[in-house]
């Protein structure tokens, strides 16, 4: 049994070494046996192949879009940061450019006036015990800044400076009820006192009764001894409306104060007044009213209009 069985593998191997002698000899003769054997396989294995990537594809593409979820997170995430980014860094330069027009603003109404001033930027805006409206500036008294110093905007008159510390000082608002001003109407000698009202709105009482205010006389302040709390000359605001109440002991009008309290960016604390009174130099101008449409009519020469022919009615 063993020599039959030794016999049978030995005759396989011979036909199989036959066989690829054969085939090989084909191939070399350039007939196409493999290459019609390898087709029929392919297309006989074709429709299995088509079943197998159909029932595989869906998990393909659930792991490659988890694979990629990762990936796409992290994308939008470094994406809404560097768009917060760039918010912020725009919000910034806006702020900034408004300081900057402040800040050249307050210049030119103190270099007009020949006041000396510290420049300073606003850090809070609210209310203390004492006052309801008030702001905190970044200059106190290791920049020259003191208690009843003037505080001024691009406008006009801010408020006045109530406490002093090293690197910061409180200022109360022209616009607190607790705040009073002499005030003079620009052009005369008139003058009167301002008081404030917890909005942008002031009043003024005059102390003469005969003078006449009339709407959009400008205000100036009438300046304390030695500058100190208002120096001459500040604008104030414009007069809006007057109560001419007969049989009033005094008139009062409602004033419009020039600065815009809620949008303080920037001021300048007045640390020494000009050696003379600026007078009316600081008045704003007032805007020019826009000119109407000239409308021009062209005439042709010669023209003669049609007269009318009369109609006799019986």
């Amino acid at each position: 049994m063993r020599y039959g069985g030794d016999n049978r593998g030995r005759l396989l191997i011979i036909v199989l070494l036959v066989t690829s002698l054969f085939l090989i000899t084909l191939d070399l003769r350039g007939v196409q046996v493999i290459d019609g054997l390898r087709t029929g396989t392919q297309t006989a294995l074709t429709p299995v192949q088509k079943a197998g990537s159909w029932l595989v594809s869906p998990f393909r593409n659930f792991l490659s879009d988890v694979t990629h979820l990762g990936r796409t997170r992290n994308k939008m995430e470094k994406l809404t940061a560097e768009n917060e980014k760039l918010r912020l860094t725009l919000q910034n330069r806006k702020t900034a450019d408004a300081q900057l027009k402040q800040l050249k603003g307050v210049l030119n109404l103190a270099g007009t006036a020949g006041y000396e001033v510290v420049n300073a930027k606003v850090i809070s805006q609210g209310s203390t015990t004492s006052f309801t409206q008030t702001i905190t500036i970044d200059a106190g008294t290791s920049s020259g800044v003191r208690a009843n110093m003037t505080v001024l905007s691009g406008y006009g008159l801010v408020g006045v400076v109530k406490y002093a510390y090293r690197d910061s000082a409180l200022v109360q608002l022209a616009s607190d009820p607790a705040f009073k001003i002499g005030a003079r109407i620009a052009g005369t000698q008139q003058i009167g006192i301002l008081s404030g009202q917890g909005t942008r709105k002031g009043v003024l009482q005059l102390l003469d009764n005969t003078t006449q205010v009339r709407k959009g006389d400008a205000l100036l302040a009438r300046g304390s001894q030695n500058g100190r709390p208002f120096v001459p000359g500040v604008p104030i605001g414009e007069v809006t409306s007057v109560d001419n109440s007969p049989g009033a002991v005094t008139q009062t009008a409602d004033v419009k104060f020039y600065t815009n309290f809620s949008t303080l960016g920037v001021v300048a604390v007045v640390v020494s007044g000009s050696s003379a009174d600026p007078r009316d130099s600081l008045v704003p101008p007032k805007p020019r009213p826009t000119p109407l449409p000239t409308v021009t009519i062209y005439a042709t020469p010669g023209a003669v209009e049609p007269t009318p022919t009369p109609t006799a009615t019986k």
